[in-house]
């Protein structure tokens, strides 16, 4: 079962990088809103088909198909807010898509204990369905009509993104702030049974009430995240702020010998509040690119992300390895926040940039 799930799960991220690539270069080719239905009508008829299949491969398949189908919309939405509200208010924007997105994780967990695994499938697939006829309305972004209008500037390229050295760095930096989050979420509350019985845990810690748990917290914690950056003023503080309540929050986790379950509960939430910076992310990303290259930037870098998680559960392994999975997971946690906070350092605060220009 383990190996078959790995298996799966892999494929969906394959599915997920590659579909940043794709969704990312056509929105900013050919439009956000084109992105948004395509990839909703996608990753929803996936979903609905993942109910009929009948072997492992099957399901593989779909679910890199499906995951493809997931990269685009992130991104493709971010994009459009934070390009069509006032620069000063664009946050509140961008705070709302992503914290009420979150919350279909921890619907998700019920639905998961209402249905059978089939049906599940359907209704995330039917609710998707329904959000895209939510979406009919929705109108193209004015920043990306005037750019497309401008026959000379080169749009949605690779090519452009990677030309400059200052830019790749750049984009690279973007990237690296949102290391710890996958982290957390992927190694530290997913393998709680394990890390509870290396504390000593007198129950076996639940890894699916640890995820809602701390995708709870995710959710208040991008609100919060954006309603400090719009107080503040600054989105590089309140990552900031949020790496420090990461370490913390990660350090009582990992140090808590003879962790109760209500005790885990709520590190778990709180660890879901340090890493709900994930709008703030994606919408700094967003903002430090021109026009011509701010969708490719922001679909991609959020599943790039996602993706970072293999390396790090490598890492992770082979100092469990060495130091044991305590030890293990401190080191790692460490080394990724402290490489988020000099890749914040190294970006330029963008709170209330004009996003009016393309990239040459």
């Amino acid at each position: 079962m383990r190996s078959k799930g790995e298996f799966v799960l892999n494929m969906q991220m394959g599915g997920l990088l590659l579909g940043g690539l794709i969704w990312g270069i056509i929105a900013d080719k050919y439009g956000r809103i084109k992105v948004l239905f395509g990839s909703i009508l996608l990753y929803s008829l996936a979903n609905i088909y993942n109910g009929f299949v009948q072997d492992v491969n099957t399901y593989a398949i779909i679910r890199f198909i499906s995951g493809i189908g997931l990269a685009g919309e992130l991104g493709a939405g971010i994009t459009l807010v934070s390009e069509s509200m006032p620069k000063g208010k664009r946050g509140y924007g961008t705070m709302i898509v992503a914290g009420i997105g979150v919350l279909g994780a921890i619907l998700a967990y019920y639905v998961s204990e209402w249905f059978d695994w089939r049906t599940a499938y359907f209704v995330g697939g039917g609710m998707g369905l329904l959000l895209l006829l939510m979406r009919v309305g929705a109108f193209e972004s004015g920043l990306f009509a005037h750019t497309a209008s401008q026959q000379h500037v080169e749009k949605g390229s690779l090519k452009l993104l990677f030309r400059s050295k200052e830019r790749i760095v750049r984009y690279i930096y973007c990237l690296c702030i949102g290391l710890p989050i996958w982290f957390v979420v992927g190694v530290l509350v997913t393998q709680s049974p394990e890390i509870g019985k290396a504390l000593g845990a007198p129950v076996i810690l639940s890894a699916g009430k640890g995820v809602m748990f701390t995708y709870l917290g995710i959710s208040i914690g991008d609100f919060l995240a954006g309603l400090l950056a719009q107080w503040l003023k600054s989105r590089r503080k309140v990552v900031l702020i949020c790496q420090i309540l990461i370490v913390l929050t990660s350090i009582a986790y990992l140090t808590s010998q003879g962790i109760s379950e209500e005790r885990f509960m709520w590190l778990a939430f709180l660890m879901g509040l340090g890493v709900g910076y994930w709008a703030t992310f994606v919408t700094i990303a967003a903002e430090q690119f021109g026009t011509n290259l701010r969708a490719t930037v922001a679909t991609t870098a959020p599943n790039f992300v996602r993706g970072a998680l293999i390396p790090s559960t490598i890492l992770y392994g082979f100092l469990v390895n060495q130091f044991g999975i305590i030890t293990a997971a401190i080191l790692t946690l460490l080394l990724l926040t402290g490489i988020a906070v000099f890749a914040l350092s190294q970006l330029k605060e963008s709170f209330d940039k004009d996003l009016n220009y393309n990239e040459e």
